[in-house]
């Protein structure tokens, strides 16, 4: 049994994604989520280790079959919607109406932040979702730590009369009685950056900010500061986006150069390439550059698919990406794919003048890469611990880091405008005249009804609705 379920499980990917497992009917058995499919699987081998429900289910599975996605946070919300809408037998989570607990940032002139289980659409800034109650606390405690964002009801805010203990305790701004839209507009606007894993400008602000308290001996400050980087250091190393590690000692003209002579070519400029999607949705590609002295910021490119066809079809979106950037690009010396042979060979036929290598994931996701050469033979000895397969792991990584960054943007920037879709009565034409006037959804949600009733042709009713809409309370 031990060998067949190992035959199923052979070319599962090292990825995030959800697994799904049949019975000989092909009737759904289970489904789990993964942040590395064939890891997990892997684990289902050893039927004595698990537990009694999923012992018996094991020996029940005729095939099994997994769908990857960009993080593993994409792969708890489709582990979510296969569950409800599939109902597998042997699941005995997330059966109950429960879904994963996640974070929201509410409207108005001092949002919230919000725990709360339920669909996203309800919701405004969403984030998440998160593995367990516990991860969500400690995100939302280092907010409270470094923004000093509210977590009370609108009506509790409106009712009080002094500060709560929070604010005591330096983990809220008291925007209850100390009101100051500007300040906590700010402070707003650093808690997305940190829920969105761009917390290293805000480190570094906070690092100069302790560095200027400290030379005018104002040391209680200083020491305050220092506990907020000190909290978000700690979220950051917790699992938040991060820069890939191997850059840190790289000798870029050096390992450039032996690429080079590996290579026998001369690099002025390579491309890396890497796309990304959600079950097909919102479909986007990217390119990093670099040369010998290291990411060459210039060159990097977002790619929205322009042929619809294509998404979902990592191959597909590769070539129009890549044909794309040579077209219209800089010159490229060498261009580096993410992928197997398949992904090697339609690099190769859409910028046919310019040398291909493909980095193939080997059993090991970090560890066993091996390497595509340009002309077309495979390499599987260069050192693991060589500068130039760190230089190979590092560009790639940069690649899947830029264009992982730009998918999330996407998907929340569309997420967002389909709030607008929610409204009744909002057609095409309002829709349009809304953004023209304020710019952005998120400055509609902001504004307040005298600013919406200056919106050409929206008309008094339209505005209060909107109004209505974005500012009433959230339970």
């Amino acid at each position: 049994m031990n060998i067949q379920f190992s035959d199923l499980i052979e070319n599962a990917p090292h990825a995030p994604g959800v697994y799904k497992m049949y019975d000989n009917d092909d009737n759904l058995l289970y489904v789990g989520k993964a942040k590395n499919i064939s890891n997990r699987l892997k684990q289902y081998l050893d039927i004595t280790k698990l537990e009694l429900h999923k012992q018996v289910m094991r020996t029940l599975v005729n095939r099994v079959e997994w769908e990857t996605v960009p993080t593993e946070s994409d792969a708890l919300i489709r582990e979510q919607e296969l569950i409800k809408t599939e109902k597998p037998k042997y699941n005995i989570m997330l059966t109950d109406g429960k879904m994963y607990p996640m974070l929201a940032l509410t409207a108005g002139d001092y949002p919230r932040l919000l725990k709360f289980r339920g669909k996203i659409s309800q919701r405004r800034d969403v984030y998440g979702p998160y593995p367990s109650v516990s991860a969500l606390n400690e995100t939302i405690k280092t907010i409270q730590k470094v923004c000093q964002i509210r977590t009370c009801t609108d009506t509790q805010m409106r009712n009080r009369s002094r500060p709560c203990l929070l604010h005591q305790i330096g983990r809220c701004s008291a925007p209850c009685c100390i009101p100051d839209k500007q300040k906590y507009a700010e402070s707003v606007r650093i808690a997305r950056k940190i829920l969105t894993g761009d917390s290293e400008p805000i480190i570094s602000d906070l690092n100069k900010q302790m560095q200027e308290q400290s030379a005018k001996m104002d040391f209680e400050s200083a020491a305050a500061t220092r506990d907020k980087i000190i909290a978000l250091t700690q979220t950051s190393n917790r699992g938040i986006q991060r820069k890939s590690p191997y850059t840190q000692n790289l000798d870029w003209d050096k390992n450039v150069s032996t690429l080079e002579d590996w290579l026998n070519l001369k690099i002025n400029l390579a491309g890396v390439f890497d796309n990304s999607h959600l079950f097909g949705k919102q479909p986007v590609g990217a390119m990093i550059t670099f040369n010998h002295n290291g990411f060459e910021k210039s060159g990097y490119r977002h790619f929205k698919l322009q042929d619809k066809s294509r998404a979902g079809n990592d191959i597909a979106m590769m070539s129009e990406f890549v044909k794309r950037a040579t077209t219209r690009g800089p010159k490229l010396d060498l261009i580096i794919v993410d992928g197997g042979i398949a992904q090697w060979r339609i690099a190769k036929r859409a910028a046919p003048n310019t040398p291909i290598l493909g980095v193939t994931k080997g059993e090991v996701r970090d560890g066993d890469e091996h390497f595509i050469l340009p002309d077309g033979t495979f390499s599987r000895d260069l050192p693991k611990d060589s500068p130039l397969f760190l230089l190979l792991r590092a560009v790639r990584d940069e690649a899947h880091r830029f264009v992982i960054t730009y998918h999330r943007a996407v998907r929340a920037k569309q997420m967002t405008a389909s709030i607008l879709d929610e409204i009744e009565g909002i057609g095409p034409n309002r829709k349009r005249a809304l953004i023209q006037h304020f710019g952005s959804v998120r400055a509609i949600m902001d504004a307040d009804l005298n600013a919406l009733l200056h919106v050409p042709d929206l008309g008094k009713t339209t505005a209060k609705k909107i109004y209505a809409y974005f500012h009433q309370e959230v339970i």
